[in-house]
């Protein structure tokens, strides 16, 4: 039987501790992965894999090699995989893709799988308001400064780049509740692509809170994948439906 399932989580953030560990959460990942490959078509990882990320030209940041070496195991096997960029780890660049043959998106794209149209993207900066974020990640995504922040050591500049993640969490705390569509800024953002675009399933993260949404069209549906710090919850197409799950941390 031929392999169909496609898999879909985001929001790993690691390099953080949460309820476990950083490094614990790392290798129930690598378990997860190791659960998804024998029945996987293809892993999409929906962004904030990592808390913190920069590339420096000759310098990989330390940690992360349990999830490292198992993305590389799984490409090494023929396991197409995505990754997109989020707000926290939007400093990546080419490492992913000459070590690993992983490509980056740095925007959301539209995709079809087994005849259903999925639109895809971290989701970050997207919706209405949010406007100092949106300037920040401009200034974040200028050439100039990631050219200036690469000058940096990195014994300092990981050091300083940890410590705004971490306020940027303490900052931007998600709600653990849904707030309803008028106040779910994303289901805003679905509903008005909805007006231009035939879509079955919006997929983000970002959010932080697993979602399953029926948009005002009656038909599509806004999934967000949840995260790896509280909820250990992502989504899985078939083929024929797109579900989320979660993760046993017991098996």
């Amino acid at each position: 039987m031929s392999k169909k399932k496609t898999y879909f989580a985001s929001d790993f953030h690691l390099g953080s501790d949460a309820k476990f560990t950083s490094r614990e959460r790392e290798r129930q990942l690598v378990r997860w992965l190791d659960q998804i490959k024998e029945d996987a078509e293809a892993l999409y990882l929906v962004g904030d894999v990592f808390d913190f990320w920069f590339e420096y030209s000759t310098v990989v940041p330390k940690g992360y090699v349990r999830l490292l070496g198992k993305l590389a195991e799984l490409r090494d096997n023929g396991l197409p995989v995505y990754f997109f960029i989020g707000n926290h780890d939007m400093w990546m660049f080419k490492y992913f893709e000459e070590e690993m043959g992983i490509p980056i998106y740095r925007k959301p794209i539209i995709r079809e799988i087994h005849g259903k149209t999925f639109f895809i993207g971290h989701g970050d900066g997207l919706g209405p308001g949010d406007h100092g974020y949106k300037m920040i990640k401009k200034i974040f995504a200028n050439p100039i400064c990631q050219w200036l922040f690469a000058r940096l050591h990195p014994n300092f500049g990981i050091k300083l780049a940890n410590f705004w993640s971490s306020k940027s969490r303490e900052a931007n705390k998600h709600e653990n509740e849904f707030l309803g569509e008028d106040k779910e800024w994303l289901i805003a953002y679905c509903n008005r692509k909805l007006e231009t675009l035939d879509i079955d399933y919006f997929v983000f993260g970002h959010r932080h809170l697993p979602i399953d949404h029926l948009l005002k069209n009656g038909k599509t549906r806004y999934v967000n994948l949840g995260d790896w710090l509280n909820f250990y919850s992502y989504a899985v197409f078939d083929g024929e439906e797109l579900k989320l799950e979660y993760f046993d941390l017991n098996t």
